[in-house]
């Protein structure tokens, strides 16, 4: 049968630019789908540096202005890898064009753009992603599973962490290119957006929606010399965040994330405790899946370690032969797969975060900011 091409238009070549290239590039190598990426515009403010991105991943063709790539007839989806300020008018001006929307996270700045775009997103009837990739690594959807089947029983608490140490200079200035997550008017929030939002997607997509917060936030360093202006100005973003949770299951939970934990580069976490079994995982080791089950016997019950990189866990049997390991690139390649694979069959339940999925992250993001501001346990919106 004959493939389907998928024509994408990229919006951003940094980073999360690089990542999604790579994913659409290594697709169709390891996996089988009927839909299939098609690397068709790649677009970004520098006209030089796009022509060169261009060059090296193999895109068709450049823009240098999102405004006109949104508009063009040859581009099927729109792949939005920009600063958070700039999602909601891309993917808004995308859902009038008629183009499907893969986003990076987190949705938006805030609920209130975030609905918006649900909306939108909903009434054009368009397919729609948000890069939560966390959840794609073969580990974390393993433990999404057993934990799906019932095995561990009766969940007790999640606790998860994520922590950085490379906003800690004081001479670090704020905003710009490479700094704009220091900028709360590009940003919208700091640690609370940028790490746990991630934390937050995995701990719904695992153990169900969070209902309430209570958060505290801080500040370490006040005023940074913006990038922009050249000036001294306020830094508004929140540089550590930690707050408890409760589960609609009766669970509780605590979260915490930092860019200033001396030594940590990126270590993210979560631990699950059920009545009868636990499940741990870090990202340092993300090929592992930690856990615990207490119906072992005494004398030999203990943590083990799952090395999840057979045929049967998840993904891992279409790519190396099992005790081969797989790293962060991968988990931007299933995420396209998924994508692919709902394109292929619309009917069929969504294996991935979709806008209104991502809405609820952003909910409980939005809860835990004013939390930390007012002092009280926050509600969280229903998405």
């Amino acid at each position: 049968m004959s493939k389907k091409p998928v024509r994408i238009g990229v919006v951003g070549y940094g980073f999360m630019g690089r990542t999604h290239s790579n994913a659409y590039s290594q697709l169709e190598h390891f996996f089988e789908t009927d839909h299939v990426p098609v690397k068709q515009v790649i677009c970004g403010r520098s006209e030089d540096k796009v022509k060169a991105f261009a060059e090296q991943w193999g895109y068709a063709d450049t823009e240098t202005d999102w405004r006109e790539l949104v508009k063009r007839d040859d581009i099927d989806a729109i792949d939005i890898c920009t600063p958070n300020n700039s999602h909601y008018d891309i993917a808004l001006a995308a859902i009038e064009n008629g183009k499907m929307i893969l986003c990076e996270k987190p949705l938006a700045l805030n609920g209130e753009q975030g609905l918006k775009m649900v909306e939108a997103i909903e009434a054009a009837g368009l397919p729609n992603l948000v890069w939560y990739n966390y959840r794609f690594l073969p580990a974390v959807t393993l433990a999404k599973q057993i934990v799906a089947r019932g095995d561990l029983g009766r969940i007790y608490h999640y606790r998860a962490n994520f922590l950085q140490d490379w906003t800690m200079s004081e001479e670090l200035p704020q905003g710009g290119a490479a700094l704009w997550r220091l900028d709360a008017a590009t940003a919208g929030s700091g640690v609370t957006g940028d790490l746990l939002a991630h934390n937050i997607d995995c701990a719904r997509w695992i153990n169900g929606d969070i209902i309430s917060v209570s958060a505290m936030t801080e500040t370490f360093i006040k005023e940074r010399v913006h990038q922009e202006t050249g000036e001294v100005h306020p830094v508004t973003i929140d540089d550590a965040c930690a707050f408890l949770a409760r589960f609609e299951n009766g669970s509780t939970a605590i979260f915490e994330s930092t860019r200033y934990a001396r030594g940590h580069k990126a270590l993210k976490t979560f631990e699950i405790n059920g009545h009868h079994k636990s499940l741990s995982w870090d990202l340092h080791d993300l090929n592992r899946l930690a856990y615990f089950d207490h119906d072992v016997p005494g004398e030999t019950r203990g943590w083990s370690s799952i090395h999840v990189s057979d045929g049967d866990h998840p993904y891992t049997g279409n790519w190396w032969v099992p005790g081969l390991c797989l790293g962060y690139e991968h988990s931007f390649v299933h995420g396209a797969v998924e994508f692919m694979k709902s394109l292929d069959n619309p009917s069929a339940e969504k294996a991935y975060p979709d806008f209104r999925n991502a809405l609820g992250t952003q909910y409980v993001c939005d809860a835990v900011l004013e939390s930390a501001k007012t002092g009280q346990w926050v509600e969280v919106k229903k998405a």
